[in-house]
Parts: C-alpha cells; structure tokens; sequence
C-alpha cells in the first residue's frame, strides 16, 4: 500500500511518500484514496475531483490553479497547475507575532574569540584576491603554502578564493565586489588574510583599505603585486608566515550559543523539502533564535508567493517596511531585466515534484520557522540585529551563500533533495530532505532528515540535529570542507566594460 502525507487539513492534495502505480491503494491520514495514474514518491495527488480553474491546496495555501480539471487519485503537477501570482503587488502590515519565548537553557560551542570579540568556528588562513587577474597567483600561493602549514598546527588550512571581478565594473556592481570582498576580512572564521591585488584595477587597494575600516594589522596583510620587485611568489610566502605566526596562540574555548549566526538556504528542492529538511530548519532555527542566536532567511525570489506570511512576522512597522522594499525591488530588478517574475521552479524541482513557485516558496520559507523578523539586510550587509534576519540575495546557491557568509554567518545550512556538493567559504552543511539521497551521495549529504517520513520521530531528529550544528560550529568538518569545495560568486549587475 502506497503512504501519502496531507501536510494541512485544508489540502486538497496529498505528497506521495512511496511511489505509487496506477490502481494502487494509497493510504492518506489513515483513508484510502486509489490512484488513477502514476505517481512518484514526492508528487501530488487530487484527494478529491477539483476543477478547471478551482485553487490547488498544499500547506493550508493555494499553489496555482489547475489548467484542466483532475479526478480524484490523479497526478497533479506541472503540466497541468499554473501560479496564481502575478505583477508587483501593494502590502498591509497586519502583524501576528509569534510570541515565541526566550530560553533559559543555554549551550555553548567551542570557538575562536577573535580580538574584536567576535566569535569563529574555524581558523584558516585566506587569501583573497581584489581582481581576477591575480587569481592564479593566489592559487599557487595556496599551494606553497599548503607545504608548510605543518609548522603552524593552530591553523586549520589556508585557502585562496579566486574570483571574476574587481576591475571593469561600475557603478553598484563595482561596490558589491568590495563589500563583498571587505566581508570575507572581516569574517571571524578567518585567523587571518592576505589580500592581493594587481595594481592597476579599479578596486585598488588603497580605497580598499579605507572600506575596510578598523583591522587587524597582524591578521591581515596586503600585496600589491606590480610594486613587488622580483618574485613576489617569496614575498607573498613572507606575509603568510607572518600571519600564521600571529595566529599560534589561538585556541578553541567555550563560546554562548548566543553568539553562533547561522545562514538558511535550499537548492535542488522536491516535494520533500517542505515536509523533512525545510521544518527541521526552521525548528533549529526557532531553537537557536530563543537562546539568543541569530539565523538568517535568504534568496528572495523563493520568497514569492508566501512573503506575506513572513511580513506578518515582522516585529514593527519599519522591518516590514524594508520587507517590503525587500521584496519589490527583487521584482523590479526581473521587471527591468525583461524576465518573468514567477517562472521560478527548475526542472530538477519540477523532476522533484514542485509545480509553481507558491509551493517552492512555502517549502522554503519554512526555513525561517515560526521566529519574529527583527531586520532585513541589503545585499553586502552585516548583521546588525540578533534574532531571525532576511537578506537580498538571488536564489542561485552559490551567490546566495556566499552572500548568507559575507553578512556574518559562521556556517550555513543548506537543504537538498537532489543533493549538490559545493561549499563556500565557510561549512556549508547539507541536509537531504530524503533517505535515498543520503544513501547514494554519502560524500555530499552530512545529515538525513529523511528518516522523519521514514519513522523516526520529529523531537529525535531535532535533538540529533541540534548536536550535529554545535559540532560543526565547534570543529567537525562537513563533506564540502573533506573534499576542498570551497568557492565565493558574487552577484553580478550592470554593465562591463
């Protein structure tokens, strides 16, 4: 007998859990409903006859409407569901905050506490290039460098990020470079970073340095590499050393769970995303939030369609006016661009059971749990605010998550139910929304949240995973750090020259 789960009693389909052939005998809140056709673990099926035009149901939420009328125990999925959602919409604020408490219990994590009282996870050694036309001197840097690591045992590793930009760009583009560049100095996994640049670019590091503001002289280090008279592969080895040096006496110590920021992001959604590895998201992200932590909610065009509930939660007037502003202006950039707003899900999403854009939003706002927003953040921005933050960024995994990293975050959490092996460049730590993924992609995939349709109970899986993100955040590596994946993308507007 084939299992399906109705997520809301207002549904009026249910999400296979099995698959399902046509004739079989499928079980739905302990009814039987027969199906009329085939259907994959993870798809829809009618509960009851709906009509041409009539809403689809799923999460208590319309979906879309039906383009043809299903009987009951049929299919529905996108060749037959369109959005509802259209155009740039005008918003009230009608606040229903969650009231949720604070905790008294408290945890901790072991972490580096750096000089300005920040608190990391890791301690690495970066080298960040300010142009992409240093980029494989910062990689063969890493590379000798990587030979001596050995002398400085309080260092992790030492990892060079390089990237396409930093010169022949204008305008807003040219200033999400280095905000976004300046963040990864800024960030406290870093025990320390040395910046290279050409000299000739227009992020000159000059200007660079008056962006960064207040650093650390002994943990960051700058090259120019046209002023270096000789091999300047010597001279960048020389600031490295100097760098791992001053990094010695780090140690790992006892750091308030108050203090772990932690970012929220899914690709490669099906339909078990909204039902397994999203709610477990937003439960941890609800738990970390009442001790005092902070999590943060982004690609916004996945917010499409279910942002009213999350503007609902905004704690004032203000948030939700930036909520707002958050939300239209992402519209506007698709508007201007001469793309459509709501043709969002990806093949592998409509592979994965998602039909529209309403239902991979509601799957993937679950990320955010049921905690009240206290700020949004613009793209580049750090966090301000402890508590639930939304951040302007794309969908696209690896901008969104180099972006999650670059306000602030120590670690991001990243769900999947086509798995993916990326990393940025702090642990991104994937969750597979089903069992089968984490069996055949062990490399990929660093904790199941499958097994909650499989039987294990929800509070079970919440307390393992609670224990899993305290062991990362106080050293355990995830697959992308085992197996060296680590890259930045920053977010591309405008013109190049």
């Amino acid at each position: 007998m084939a299992r399906f789960i109705r997520i809301n009693s207002a549904d009026n389909v249910a999400v296979a859990v099995t698959d399902a052939a046509a004739g079989d005998v499928c079980l739905v809140d302990g009814a039987e409903v027969v199906a009329c056709e085939s259907i994959p673990a993870g798809h829809k099926m009618a509960l009851k006859d709906i009509g041409e035009g009539e809403n689809v149901v799923k999460y208590g939420f319309p979906i879309g409407h039906l383009l043809k009328a299903v009987q009951k125990g049929a299919l529905v999925d996108h060749n037959v569901l369109k959005t509802n959602l259209d155009g740039i919409l005008e918003y009230t604020y009608r606040p229903e905050l969650s009231g949720l408490p604070e905790s008294g219990v408290m945890a901790t994590f072991k972490g580096y506490r750096r000089r300005d009282g920040s608190a990391g996870i890791r301690n690495e050694i970066w080298i960040i290039p300010t142009v992409g036309c240093v980029n494989g001197i910062v990689q063969r840097l890493q590379k000798l460098f990587e030979a001596e690591i050995g002398k400085y045992p309080a260092v992790d590793k030492v990892v060079a990020f390089p990237h396409n930009y930093g010169c022949s760009q204008l305008g807003e583009d040219h200033e999400n470079t280095r905000r976004i560049l300046a963040d990864m100095v800024h960030h406290p996994n870093a025990a320390g970073v040395l910046v290279v640049g050409l000299g000739c670019e227009n992020n000159q590091l000059a200007a660079f340095r008056e962006l960064l503001g207040d650093y650390d002289g002994e943990r960051v280090m700058f090259m120019e590499a046209q002023k270096i008279h000789g091999d300047e592969m010597e001279h960048g080895l020389g600031l490295l050393r100097r760098i791992a040096s001053a990094a010695m006496s780090d140690r790992r110590e006892d750091i308030p769970v108050s203090e772990l920021r932690v970012g929220l992001k899914c690709g490669g959604s099906d339909g078990f995303s909204g039902i397994t590895a999203n709610p477990l998201l937003g439960r941890f992200s609800d738990w970390l939030v009442a001790r005092g932590g902070t999590a943060v909610l982004t690609e916004v065009p996945e917010m499409f369609g279910a942002e009213t509930i999350l503007m609902s939660r905004c704690k004032d007037k203000a948030v939700f006016d930036k909520t707002v502003h958050l939300i239209n202006d992402f519209k506007e950039y698709f508007i201007r661009n001469g793309q459509p707003v709501y043709e969002n899900p990806s093949p592998g999403n409509k592979a994965g059971g998602i039909s529209t854009l309403e239902e991979k939003s509601l799957g993937c706002t679950q990320k955010s749990g049921r905690s009240d927003v206290v700020d949004v953040l613009k793209y580049g921005e750090r966090i301000r605010t402890r508590g639930l933050n939304l951040l302007s960024a794309p969908g696209n995994d690896l901008v969104a998550s180099t972006a999650l990293a670059a306000a602030g975050c120590q670690m991001v959490l990243f769900t999947t139910g086509r798995g993916t092996p990326f990393g940025t460049f702090v642990p991104t730590a994937k969750i597979s929304t089903n069992t089968r993924l984490a069996s055949e992609k062990p490399g990929w995939i660093d904790f199941n949240a499958g097994v909650i349709v499989d039987g294990k109970s929800v509070a079970q899986t919440d307390d393992e995973f609670i224990d899993f993100v305290l062991s990362v955040a106080s050293g355990m590596s995830v697959n992308n750090e085992k197996s060296e994946y680590c890259e930045i993308a920053i977010f591309k507007t405008g013109v190049t020259l």
